[in-house]
């Protein structure tokens, strides 16, 4: 036996004996073999097939299915660019092939010649207001454009094994702070540099005598504004600085603190001085980054709303139980345990809450039937799955307050008599799940999680199962497949889960914002959430506010909201001044709503009544630019891909409509092609096995009742928006002022340098990667 193979096999022995035996340990046993050699090697997956329940053709079916597992070597690190919706509007797709050219992959190539990269797309990061997003293993980059391929992967390359300081903060001798430092570290602040700023503050204070409490906080919701930092001094005034970059936070911290004793003073200036003469940065007034926490633009962001699920945004540390605590936190679980478990269901019910992750079904329903079930042993799972490009509320969610859905999801397992639960979460958000197992640890260290929760007779234990990448696993069937360790296919309905679901056990689903405002109407009163929103959809409904929008982010809003005052009032309207043509509401399964009608409320039934759904809650933002056409390919070639091929009217009627789609977008279609689509999206709807299926078509559904022209326009062998790249030519008017920036982004050489001239395009070289257009400073390049 090779030191090779020798390898493997301890690898995979500790890994089976760490994930079990059984065949529902089987995805987690390949993402860990994964995680370890990067791919699966075939002699991993025999030797588990050796020593487990597990056989091969389980395996073979379960790695095959799932788009996470690769059954051949990778590079040494992993290069994933998100081409979700927001990334594909802004230009994802352009980056791809960016990252194509800077390796030289031909083809269906993904790992470059000395096997160090592998390049892939993937479906969502969840970073959405960050588009375009790439992340290069576990470090993610936001804004990422064409010519910048080359600074991410050095800047990569000059981080691979550094590892920060960490500062101290909290004083022995328990001395009174002088004010608080607050930083949101959510994964779109991570990816736009929060650590940095982090370490920065930590290295800034240190040695100074500044006497400062440094809180990490989870997500503001202002995530267009990010890195954030919140500054609150001895007198309690606060004030919010947004985008801020590591060599700012000296000024900040000067202009609000002062060292302690003149040696400390004198130190702290020679600091700063030395900083900015190293990095040749002199700050010019630290008050015009400033953004005061009353000012008109964050009021407008956030007066509109109004917070449940993200109640304390912005306060609360997402790992500080006892500060959650401060703030209410399991008062409403220590209610619920002294309540009759009816009672319970009964308030849930009478709240008005209906499910946050699809069709909206009355959630105190769904927990009365589960709890009328009988059954050795009761599941509840938290669907975290959130596979829609464009959605990134359960993310954010699961970072910033994993106690407030742990404690929705006690309440609920007390009411159903739920034994034991399960938190399914996207292997793609890996700091969601750091901190969910970890609430989880320190849940069971006080009694919150366990035999006897609270000395009560009432015992529930919850554990963690990252999904492998399906976008079906969203469905509810789908998902306890996956756990069972199966091909993530959809069951036929009835049985419901609530009657037979899990292991063939009754079982409770809810979405991970369903649990996240449990603990509100428990404690507040069912009559102050059902007061909220309109007469049949009640409460607030949580959404990731991306595209192209100024102020994207986490927005939480009463249901009845309009579609105007989301766009306009909280996300300060279209950029770069830009008409307002459509929003993608619910993601894949949604449709899209066009600026006819921006006035259409936020409820389920009018968005139904327009041809869209509520969905999870993804809300993506399009302007005049974007092309419809191209956006109903787009999102069909998602779920054409995901689509479990079980039943023949989703593999089949998918397949046909991109087909079509295919042609259109190419300039080969016909007008008899748009009445097959027609036809197509209407059966397929009516004949698909679960919800994937029958919403596929609505984003064609919609763009064909609502963009019909732009159909025709196609026919006839234009694209109005020059988003088909097929259809389209690039030239130069007389406008260019011969600045070359044009020739200088051109990764092709079809645009010649020559300064003070004007430019041309030559179309035989050109890619269509419109980077000229993008860098002109006097939009002189031209799309026909």
């Amino acid at each position: 036996m090779t030191e090779e193979l020798q390898n493997i096999i301890t690898q995979v022995d500790q890994i089976v004996q760490q994930k079990g035996k059984t065949k529902g340990a089987l995805i987690p046993i390949l993402q860990a073999i994964q995680d370890e050699f990067n791919y699966l090697p075939e002699e991993a997956l025999r030797h588990v097939c050796e020593t487990t329940e597990i056989t091969p053709e389980n395996i073979t079916g379960v790695a095959s299915f799932y788009s996470q597992f690769r059954m051949q070597p990778a590079g040494q690190h992993m290069i994933k660019v998100c081409v979700g919706t927001a990334c594909h509007v802004k230009g994802a797709m352009q980056v791809y092939d960016a990252f194509k050219r800077h390796f030289n992959l031909k083809g269906q190539e993904e790992t470059d010649a000395e096997g160090k990269y592998t390049l892939e797309k993937v479906s969502c990061l969840g970073c959405c207001t960050l588009a375009p997003v790439v992340q290069v293993d576990d470090v993610t980059y936001g804004h990422v454009t064409t010519d910048q391929v080359t600074s991410v992967i050095h800047d990569f390359e000059s981080q691979v094994g550094k590892v920060g300081k960490k500062g101290k903060f909290r004083n022995a001798d328990g001395s009174e702070f002088q004010g608080e430092i607050r930083i949101g570290l959510g994964s779109c602040c991570v990816a736009s540099g929060s650590e940095d700023v982090k370490k920065e503050i930590e290295q800034t204070i240190e040695g100074t005598g500044i006497n400062l409490q440094l809180k990490n906080v989870g997500c503001v919701g202002m995530c267009h504004q990010v890195p954030l930092v919140e500054i609150i001094d001895e007198q309690k005034q606060s004030k919010l600085y947004a985008k801020v970059k590591p060599n700012e936070i000296s000024d900040i911290i000067n202009t609000h603190f002062k060292p302690k004793g003149l040696f400390d003073q004198l130190k702290a200036k020679a600091y700063n001085f030395l900083e900015k003469v190293q990095t040749d940065e002199v700050w010019e007034g630290v008050d015009r980054y400033a953004i005061d926490v009353r000012d008109e633009m964050v009021s407008s962001f956030l007066d509109r709303q109004l917070p449940i699920a993200t109640e304390h945004r912005g306060v609360i540390n997402p790992l500080d139980m006892d500060e959650y605590r401060q703030f209410g936190g399991f008062e409403a679980l220590k209610k619920a345990l002294q309540t009759d478990r009816h009672e319970v269901i009964q308030t849930v019910k009478d709240s008005g809450l209906r499910g946050r992750g699809g069709a909206g079904f009355l959630t105190g329903l769904k927990w009365e039937l589960v709890e009328k079930e009988n059954g050795d042993k009761k599941f509840l799972i938290c669907n975290g799955d959130e596979g829609d490009p464009g959605a990134f509320m359960d993310r954010m969610l699961l970072e910033s307050y994993p106690y407030r859905v742990i404690e929705g999801m006690l309440i609920a397992a007390y009411a159903v008599k739920a034994t034991d639960g399960y938190f399914y979460i996207r292997a793609e958000y890996p700091l969601a799940v750091t901190r969910i197992r970890q609430a989880l640890i320190n849940c069971r260290e006080q009694n919150l999680l366990g035999e006897n929760i609270l000395n009560s007779y009432f015992s529930f234990d919850i554990q963690i199962y990252e999904g492998a990448g399906a976008f079906v696993c969203g469905e509810e069937t789908a998902l306890m497949a996956s756990i069972e360790g199966n091909r993530g296919f959809p069951t036929i309905r009835p049985p419901f889960p609530a009657q037979k679901g899990l292991w063939g056990q009754p079982t409770l689903i809810n979405n991970t914002e369903t649990f996240a405002q449990v603990s509100y109407i428990i404690r507040k009163g069912k009559e102050n959430f059902s007061g909220i929103g309109t007469d049949r959809s009640k409460g607030t409904k949580v959404f990731s506010l991306a595209g192209k929008v100024n102020r994207g982010g986490l927005i939480e809003v009463p249901m009845g909201i309009t579609i105007r005052q989301i766009v306009e009032e909280i996300g300060g309207g279209v950029q770069n001044g830009k008409q307002f043509k459509a929003v993608q509401v619910g993601g894949p399964s949604g449709g899209c709503i066009p600026a006819s009608l921006y006035d259409t409320p936020i409820d389920y039934q009018s968005l139904i009544e327009v041809g869209a759904m509520m969905g999870s809650g993804g809300l993506v933002v399009l302007d005049e630019d974007d092309c419809m056409v191209d956006i109903a390919r787009y999102f069909l070639s998602f779920t054409q891909e995901e689509s479990c091929g079980k039943c023949t009217f989703c593999r089949v009627g998918t397949k046909r409509m991109l087909d079509i789609l295919n042609r259109i977008t190419t300039g080969k279609g016909t007008k008899k092609d748009l009445e097959e689509l027609k036809y197509l999206a209407d059966w397929t709807k009516k004949g698909s096995l679960c919800n994937l299926g029958k919403s596929a078509p609505n984003p064609i559904i919609t763009t064909l009742r609502y963009f019909s022209e732009e159909y025709e326009a196609h026919i006839e062998g234009r694209c109005p928006s020059g988003k088909c790249t097929e259809m389209i030519t690039y030239s130069i008017n007389d406008e260019c002022i011969g600045c070359t920036k044009c020739a200088q982004k051109c990764p092709v050489e079809a645009i010649k340098f020559e300064p003070h001239k004007k430019h041309s395009v030559n179309m035989e070289l050109c890619i269509k990667c419109d980077a000229c257009r993008q860098v002109c400073p006097v939009d002189a390049v031209v799309v026909e």
